[in-house]
């Protein structure tokens, strides 16, 4: 493959990561707003905002994060809030690296920074090895969008009406959907699964045993045992085409 082959196939990599980053971004920059509120009530400015959302794109994390900085909460404290709240990161970064076959360490650190649930699941229901420079191209639309959104939020948010704030969250269900209906009409199974995800995620926020575990505890459990009992029970096989894309 000649120089010129292999810089065309990046761009046309980098360009369709960038088109898919375009919906998720559009989806981030609305929700962020929101998120951009909470940290003007934590006493941050907008650009403090911007930088915590550009190097951290995940709103549970950020959300607890800053209530534990409006209350005056200890480093150690504030530390341990976002990795439990980011937890399942971890399981979503395990599995991207079992397509990550080549990539140096440099590659992985870079495409680390960005796993958030919206990317990891376009990046994921592709099929065939993780190509970086494609993931590249979406976090160069949805890490700005995130970041931007967040800014803009603690600048304008106290000039928005209280609904019209909370409107804007509706933006990333929406993504969520768009992401999980396509392979859901595709696998019966997949189907399967995602409902009783939401009904076994609705039961243990409701359930007198479990409640009060934190959320992004809650989700790690699930994420675990759903996904190892789904291997476990219902194996995937990839071919060999999908193997070699």
């Amino acid at each position: 493959m000649t120089d010129i082959t292999t810089k065309e196939t990046r761009r046309r990599a980098l360009a369709a990561g960038m088109h898919d980053g375009i919906p998720i971004g559009l989806g981030y920059f609305a929700v962020a707003f929101a998120l951009g509120i909470a940290a003007r009530n934590a006493g941050l400015n907008a650009v403090q905002s911007f930088i915590v959302s550009l190097f951290c794109n995940a709103s549970a994390g950020e959300y607890a994060g800053f209530t534990l900085i409006a209350s005056g909460a200890a480093y150690t404290e504030l530390a341990l809030m976002t990795l439990v709240a980011n937890a399942r990161y971890l399981l979503m970064s395990c599995a991207l690296s079992q397509r990550a076959e080549g990539l140096g360490l440099l590659q992985r650190l870079i495409i680390g920074v960005d796993v958030t649930d919206e990317i990891f699941a376009v990046t994921i229901a592709r099929p065939g090895k993780l190509d970086p420079v494609r993931f590249y191209g979406t976090m160069l639309v949805a890490m700005p969008a995130w970041a931007c959104g967040t800014a803009l939020g603690n600048i304008a948010g106290d000039l928005l009406p209280a609904r019209l704030v909370s409107a804007l969250g509706v933006a990333l269900y929406g993504m969520f959907l768009a992401v999980i209906i396509p392979p859901a009409k595709k696998d019966k199974l997949i189907a399967g699964l995602i409902v009783f995800c939401f009904a076994a995620s609705y039961a243990m926020a409701r359930l007198p045993l479990v409640s009060g575990i934190p959320e992004g505890t809650r989700i790690l459990v699930l994420t675990v045992v759903i996904a190892a009992a789904a291997a476990l029970l219902f194996p995937h096989k990839e071919d060999d085409a999908e193997v070699q894309a």
